[in-house]
């Protein structure tokens, strides 16, 4: 026993000892500091300090109802684009008593089920989720939830609580009106992953080509393999065996319209003058390639800061919600990739 002593937790009880209060006093020192003197809740942080006390959160939610714990799902931790999320979501977060805690699905909807599953038997103060696409399941889960969701990055007129995000759909249409307007007239699409926010942008594309008369089935070259660097490559490789003519390439993504320029360069192709490439998502490589990729620009850290701060709000009062779905504007960013005006 005596072996094990060194592990013994440091109890509520301890740390109302050590600072002569009762456990009530120390309780309302953690949880509700305004309902306790300054000099009081000075002798019981002094005392949690000494001590190394953490607080029991699963008491806590026992007793509470909900943790001070924030669930957020993502498809991806190394995808740039979630990054940018993240870092919106933890800047908001400081200092707001709340924590984050992650949860990678890698785009299978199952995953994600279970991670629902898992997040709400840990009582959650909220949830965070990406995307609008949630199995069934899922979504009857989170519509029952006893804590706020917000689905981010898409927009849906049916969201299951609070949403804020983009339109991947009228993102692609303004890409593939830039490159008609830019008199490329025989455009293609590259896609990889194909989630349901890829298909989406390739919606948009085939809507908008076949609007301007511009749309051929053959310059649609996708794949379920991940998106990378090589894998844009490949695709320009297989769009242009299919289509030689092929004028222009609008990629679901930064990555393969960085390996798409860089194929094109192997080639001996010139851009833009014989291939416009227009990327989406506007990562920072895209600005410093040679020469830098024309792409839409999407509001990534907007998202994640803007969860954050609807989800802090509804936690505090659902009703003072006054804009429960947010709708955010992408923007095309022109660069020397498509700027056939710039070329002699």
């Amino acid at each position: 026993m005596k072996k094990n002593a060194r592990y013994k937790r440091v109890t509520l009880d301890d740390v109302a000892a050590e600072a002569s209060v009762s456990a009530i006093t120390v309780s309302r020192s953690i949880r509700s500091p305004g309902m306790v003197s300054a000099k009081v809740l000075e002798k019981v942080q002094a005392a949690i300090d000494r001590l190394g006390y953490v607080p029991d959160q699963a008491a806590s939610a026992l007793a509470s109802e909900r943790t001070n714990v924030v669930g957020l799902l993502v498809p991806s931790l190394t995808n740039s684009v979630f990054s940018d999320v993240l870092r919106g979501v933890y800047d908001v977060i400081e200092g707001s008593g709340l924590s984050v805690q992650i949860g990678n699905y890698r785009y299978s909807p199952s995953k994600e089920e279970n991670l629902v599953r898992t997040f709400l038997r840990q009582r959650p103060a909220g949830l965070i989720v990406a995307g609008i696409d949630q199995t069934e399941a899922a979504r009857a889960l989170l519509k029952t939830a006893p804590c706020p969701v917000v689905q981010i990055m898409d927009v849906t007129e049916a969201p299951i609580d609070l949403l804020i995000g983009f339109s991947h759909y009228d993102g692609a249409v303004e890409a593939t009106r830039h490159l008609t307007q830019e008199g490329y007239r025989k455009p293609g699409f590259l896609g990889a992953r194909m989630d349901p926010r890829s298909q989406a942008r390739l919606a948009g594309f085939t809507d908008e080509a076949q609007a301007r008369g511009v749309f051929d089935p053959r310059r649609i070259v996708t794949t379920t393999h991940p998106s990378s660097v090589g894998m844009g490559g490949q695709l320009l490789t297989d769009l242009l065996a299919r289509a030689p003519d092929t004028d222009a390439v609008f990629c679901n993504n930064d990555d393969l319209a960085a390996g798409a320029l860089f194929e094109a360069e192997r080639r001996g192709i010139k851009v833009p003058e014989q291939l416009g490439i227009c990327g989406f998502n506007d990562l920072e490589m895209s600005r410093h390639l040679n020469p830098g990729i024309t792409s839409i620009a999407t509001p990534r850290y907007d998202v994640g800061a803007g969860a954050m701060s609807l989800l802090s709000n509804a936690i505090t009062d659902r009703a003072a919600v006054k804009t429960p779905q947010i709708r955010l504007d992408v923007t095309l960013m022109k660069r020397g990739s498509t700027n056939r005006e710039g070329q002699s």
